[in-house]
């Protein structure tokens, strides 16, 4: 499987695909980058809180080292400062952008993919848009 271009935002749908792979420790070592590594931070600390990210990130990270034969060592793998770390910036960052900049504010998951949406303009169900 090719490397994911991540210089363009994925789709949700896209994020959920590769957040499956993650939990299933499905993703090619080739693709585990820094960027990978950030992208799952970011999905998981929104999905979940900053606590129950930094759990399955933990989790998610040392079964992905062990499936490419990484051993979580004293030296290698899995870096608990390093993930606590990245999960305590990601959720900082995330409290600072506002509130109105994510769609699921003001949209249900249901009408924003419904197949009205996707041919035309739909108001919010949620909330009004500023």
């Amino acid at each position: 499987m090719s490397q994911p271009d991540l210089s363009t935002p994925p789709t949700p749908t896209a994020l959920d695909e590769l957040a499956a792979r993650f939990t299933d420790a499905a993703i090619p070592a080739t693709e585990w980058t820094h960027a990978m590594h950030l992208t799952m931070g970011v999905w998981h600390v929104a999905r979940h809180g900053a606590e129950l990210a930094l759990e399955r990130l933990r989790a998610g990270i040392r079964a992905l080292n062990a499936a490419h034969g990484t051993v979580n060592s004293d030296t290698r793998g899995y870096h608990e400062t390093i993930t606590r770390a990245y999960v305590r910036l990601i959720a900082a960052f995330l409290r600072t952008r506002p509130p109105g900049e994510a769609l699921g504010r003001h949209y249900s998951r249901p009408l924003l993919f419904s197949v009205a949406a996707r041919r035309g303009w739909v108001e919010p169900d949620l909330e009004p848009l500023p």
